[in-house]
């Protein structure tokens, strides 16, 4: 009877560690996401208001902006979860107790191993196809916002200028298809030269490759007044670039970032022969350095899990609020060498290869030693010392009515 008792045992106890790991995965993950979705609502602010949105664009902006914070928040919600869930087993002596019943720390792996697995697929996802399609459809979403605005200002028969360094003038507008007739543009987006343009037919468009209101004038003439005169061209064809960002306040509009870009599209550019001599090398260098982010997010998954069981093990009886703020300083280190290794891998003074992939190889390093010594019991035990630490009151307070 007994040899059937243990996998039961076994099994249970790995159904619970997987669902507290999943609860506590879920409650980071939303909390990480409402504060830098907040965070950066205060940075686009001047273009919430500007285009006057109401609630359900926002938060369809807010849903194509998630992708983006997602590869980051999963890693650091994967660790806070493996790190809070074993510091409570070993506060509650759970884990004093698996050890006496014959259990081992390696025999608790499976619970956590598998949840780390599944948090580095979904980065993965992110990573390969998420930021790329919510980027885009955030981009696609705010440009169709100022096409609605541009053919809200052009009113026919009035001097619109609403376009910075540009006043435009058409006597007919069709806002359905953009095509303008009679049309009178004055240009003053280049210093020190004024440019009227008249045509007899245009029309309007946005270029969201580029992130550009496009005029497009035809058969007309260009009066252009310098310093030194006055000069007179006749066109077929003229185009008129307003970049949107001068219109749309708060976010930048121009050509597609790298960071921005599918996986795909990263390594079609870095195969590119002469990238660096066609869009510059610094370019080059932030392609080759999103590529290996991509590479190295999914990773941060396992390598971070791993690097917290032992270090929940270490500390295990501290306080939930110091455990928490012990968990988010980890992260914060590892977060720093990333940020270090990408600032160095952009600027070309360290292989992104290396600069990348360090903070990964550096924490699983860390983690499978500490496991190891956990296991034969050589591991320090940290929490006395911490325990000692006074709190605030607030803290003192929330803790004994706990």
């Amino acid at each position: 009877m007994r040899p059937q008792t243990r996998p039961r045992l076994s099994a249970l106890v790995h159904r619970r560690i997987f669902r507290e790991l999943v609860f506590l995965f879920s409650l980071c993950a939303a909390a990480l996401l409402s504060l830098l979705l907040i965070g950066r609502l205060l940075q686009l602010r001047e273009l919430f208001i500007t285009q006057s949105l109401n609630l359900g664009d926002l938060l369809r902006l807010f849903f194509y902006l998630s992708p983006f914070f997602l590869l980051l928040i999963i890693p650091i919600a994967c660790m806070l979860s493996v790190f809070l869930t074993f510091l409570r087993m070993g506060t509650d002596r759970e884990l004093t107790a698996l050890k006496a019943g014959g259990v081992s720390l390696y025999q608790l792996l499976p619970a956590p191993a598998v949840f780390c697995l599944l948090g580095a697929l979904a980065t993965a996802f992110v990573s390969m196809f998420g930021v790329s399609w919510g980027m885009s459809r955030f981009r696609t979403t705010v440009l169709d916002l100022a096409r609605t605005k541009t053919q809200l200002v052009l009113q026919p028969g009035v001097f619109n200028r609403d376009f910075p360094g540009l006043m435009v003038f058409a006597r007919q507008v069709d806002n359905q298809s953009g095509v303008l007739s009679d049309v009178l543009v004055q240009d003053r987006t280049r210093k020190d030269i004024t440019a009227t343009i008249l045509a007899p037919a245009g029309s309007v468009r946005t270029d969201s490759e580029q992130g550009e209101i496009l005029f497009q004038l035809r058969d007309g003439s260009i009066y252009r007044q310098e310093k030194d005169g006055v000069s007179v061209l006749a066109f077929g064809e003229y185009k008129v670039r307003l970049d949107l960002s001068k219109l749309v306040h708060g976010y930048d509009l121009g050509e597609v970032r790298p960071k921005e870009m599918s996986f795909g599209r990263l390594l079609e550019l870095e195969s590119t022969p002469g990238l660096a001599d066609t869009f510059g090398a610094n370019f080059a260098r932030k392609v080759e350095v999103e590529k290996h982010l991509r590479l190295a997010m999914p990773f941060a998954c396992p390598v971070l899990g791993l690097f917290a069981l032992p270090m929940a093990c270490a500390f295990g009886g501290l306080r939930q609020q110091w455990g928490l703020l012990l968990a988010m300083g980890f992260f914060l280190f590892y977060y720093s060498l990333l940020s270090l290794g990408r600032a160095t891998g952009e600027a070309g003074s360290m292989a992104p290869a290396l600069g990348l992939w360090l903070p990964n190889y550096l924490f699983a390093l860390v983690g499978a030693a500490g496991l190891r010594l956990t296991v034969r019991e050589d591991w320090p035990h940290l929490a006395d010392q911490l325990s000692h630490i006074p709190l605030p009151s607030w803290m003192r307070r929330r803790g004994h009515a706990r």
